[in-house]
């Protein structure tokens, strides 16, 4: 399965986000959580060049722990600052806004000595789709302000919000990029909920999502499935977890496109535990110099 998706609001919004950059001091890149690298969109280091940025590492409710530390000590000593947060809680919120104003620090002390007055700090947030940017901008801003949804490309078009006196943000569409060179982050992606289901095979996922399990969390798949294995006949793997399941169709067969649905959500919604599907030590090596 090949899996691409850029429709052309996202060709869109890139033009935009270069167009409206020179009216913020900062870049807030929502990253996901469980998968630090592969959310990262490639396109944005071109558009937004040496800009203050900000690493945000959303959802990290739903990430291996251990991992999300390891991430952020990744990005650090690369000369990045991460944070790490939980959006739909409202957990780390505070974070932010302390490590902008650490970051743009120097920046207002040479405004502060030309005589110009503190003002709100302006972000821009970007991010792939579906990586909690609308939900991040309404913990911020203590209201409803901006779209949400669990569907990706809510949000069409640039909005700024106040988030009261310290912080106005500049939400912009989610950017995906037209070509992914590795297809695991294809897949990454998809089993994670970043690219629509229509345009996936669930089969697909189902069975790349066994794999990671039996790799890198083989006790939670046991736990779950009662499978130490994926076996090399699929049908065999499927054939299991359906009469595990119950689910079946007519007649007292398995339906396996209800079967790859189950596993998918219950990746999706954390009946396996927290999971990473980036692997720090596999997809890094030593610092850059």
């Amino acid at each position: 399965m090949t899996i691409q998706w850029f429709p052309g609001h996202m060709a869109k919004a890139r033009r935009e986000v270069t167009e409206k950059l020179k009216l913020v001091d900062i870049i807030f890149e929502l990253i996901d959580a469980r998968l630090p690298l592969s959310s990262r969109n490639p396109m944005i280091d071109e558009v937004i060049g040496q800009k203050t940025r900000l690493l945000i590492l959303n959802k990290m409710d739903m990430a291996d722990d251990l991992q999300t530390k390891k991430w952020i000590q990744y990005f650090e000593e690369r000369g990045h600052r991460a944070v790490a947060i939980n959006s739909l809680e409202g957990k780390g919120l505070q974070v932010v806004t302390k490590a902008a104003s650490e970051l743009l620090f120097e920046k207002w002390e040479r405004m502060r000595l030309r005589g110009i007055k503190p003002r709100a700090i302006r972000a821009m947030i970007v991010g792939i789709p579906n990586v909690g940017k609308s939900t991040l901008i309404n913990r911020l801003a203590k209201k409803n302000l901006a779209k949400t949804g669990n569907t990706p490309g809510i949000t069409k078009a640039q909005q700024w919000i106040k988030v009261g006196k310290e912080l106005e943000l500049l939400d912009t569409p989610g950017i995906l990029w037209p070509k992914f060179e590795d297809q695991a982050v294809g897949y990454k992606l998809a089993l994670t909920g970043a690219i629509k289901d229509t345009i996936t095979n669930m089969e697909d996922l189902a069975v790349y999502g066994l794999n990671f399990l039996a790799t890198h969390y083989p006790k939670r798949m046991e736990e779950r499935y009662k499978l130490s294995e994926v076996d090399e006949d699929l049908v065999v793997t499927f054939d299991h977890i359906g009469k595990l399941r119950r689910a079946y169709a007519g007649g007292g067969e398995i339906d396996y496109d209800q079967v790859a649905q189950l596993i998918v959500r219950d990746i999706r919604g954390q009946h396996l535990g927290k999971l990473t599907f980036d692997i720090v030590d596999e997809l890094v090596s030593e610092p850059e110099k």
